[in-house]
């Protein structure tokens, strides 16, 4: 083995690569993802520790009034056992897992994307990077679907940090509206949250109500103009109606703002 292509190898000239290619780009929360792994031997011959293939996304975070992204590695799937490469040879691994349920949808500018990379000694790991479209699991598409209905517009989606809430992450991917009909008048804005898991869905709205006169104005000054609504829905509310589902987040909502 020549010394100057090990060397070489080892900065990532003439080394292993590899590449990942995902049978579907598409995918819900917990739905299984899918693939191939192809990694190309380079110019010498490496021991390769394992594949590994993470799940990521990234989340702001506000440290005194600035905000920064941070990344977070939503799963680590690890698909090999060590092995041996030869030069210019051609292995082909197969994958599968399941996306975890607390996946954030991947609306607006929501990046979220798998990186895959081979665990090389003494040498700097090649890498591969892979987007997803992240879609609506059915309850979470019934649910805008309903406040649609009501005349709440989708005008920002931010995943943000959030330690009390973030589970079992340390951010939730918060969902904000803004009325368009008769609840103009009542609110200013709704935010949700949603806590997907395999068989539930559990929504917390957050009402911001409209301040009126003065008794609206104290509420407003001390914060207390929120009103937190939660609702949870199970494999059985899936298939029904939407319209039982607009009726039940309005009574909800005109509750909370009553």
């Amino acid at each position: 083995m020549s010394l100057f292509k090990k060397m070489m190898a080892s900065v990532g000239i003439g080394a292993a690569t590899v590449d990942t290619r995902l049978f579907k780009e598409t995918l819900l929360p917990g739905e299984l993802v899918t693939g191939e792994v192809h990694i190309t031997g380079g110019d010498i011959q490496q021991d390769i520790d394992e594949i590994y293939i993470y799940v990521i996304t990234h989340y702001e975070r506000e440290n005194n009034q600035n905000k920064t992204k941070e990344e977070c590695i939503l799963l680590k799937h690890r698909l090999t056992e060590p092995f041996s490469i030869e030069p210019q040879e051609t292995k082909v691994y197969s994958f599968s897992f399941p996306l975890p349920y607390a996946t954030p949808l991947t609306i607006g500018r929501q990046p979220v994307y798998l990186r895959t990379g081979l665990d090389i000694k003494n040498a700097i790991d090649p890498g591969d990077s892979d987007y997803i479209e992240v879609q609506p699991h059915p309850m979470m598409r019934n649910v805008l679907e309903a406040l649609s209905t009501l005349g709440f517009q989708l005008y920002k989606v931010d995943c943000e940090w959030n330690r009390r809430l973030g589970q079992p992450y340390p951010f939730v991917q918060e969902f904000e509206f803004r009325p368009q009909g008769r609840f103009r008048k009542y609110v200013d804005e709704l935010e949700v949250i949603f806590f997907l898991q395999e068989n539930e869905l559990e929504v917390l709205l957050e009402v911001d109500k409209r301040k009126r006169g003065f008794a609206g104005m104290l509420e407003e000054a001390f914060d207390m103009d929120e009103r937190y609504v939660r609702l949870r829905l199970t494999e059985q509310d899936q298939n029904r109606p939407v319209r039982e589902l607009t009726a039940w987040i309005e009574q909800m909502i005109m509750k909370s703002i009553g």
